[in-house]
């Protein structure tokens, strides 16, 4: 199972690259995009929009459903990927370069997993 260690988890199949103090990418897992199936579409907020911790940010869909994705913190979002609305698919072929979006003031962060620990929580999923 490819888990990259520099990154952390949550329970909902997000990642979380923090780049600095109090700014941090969100993007899907390998875990939860080889589940998703193709993924045809992604819905993204705006640059400006805040997110909430444990509140759906933006939506994917894929051949299988339409899954919501879950602020792992509550933040400002300073950017987006626009790849991602052209070419969806890069989800699929790389899940840990296609981000969906950058926040900063960071007020509030979720209870993340390390790679070990979330490669437990993915293994009792199966």
């Amino acid at each position: 199972m490819n888990i990259p260690k520099d990154l952390v988890y949550t329970t909902d199949h997000e990642w979380v690259k923090f780049k600095e103090e109090g700014v941090a990418l969100i993007g899907l897992t390998n875990f939860a995009q080889e589940q998703l199936g193709n993924i045809v579409f992604v819905n993204l907020p705006e640059v400006g929009d805040t997110v909430t911790i444990g509140q759906s940010f933006s939506d994917v869909e894929s051949v299988k459903a339409v899954s919501d994705l879950i602020s792992p913190v509550t933040g400002v979002i300073t950017a987006i990927n626009e790849d991602l609305l052209d070419a969806p698919e890069g989800i699929n072929d790389a899940a840990y370069d296609a981000w969906f979006i950058e926040v900063s003031e960071i007020s509030e962060k979720d209870d993340l997993m390390s790679a070990d620990e979330y490669e437990a929580h993915c293994k009792g999923e199966k």
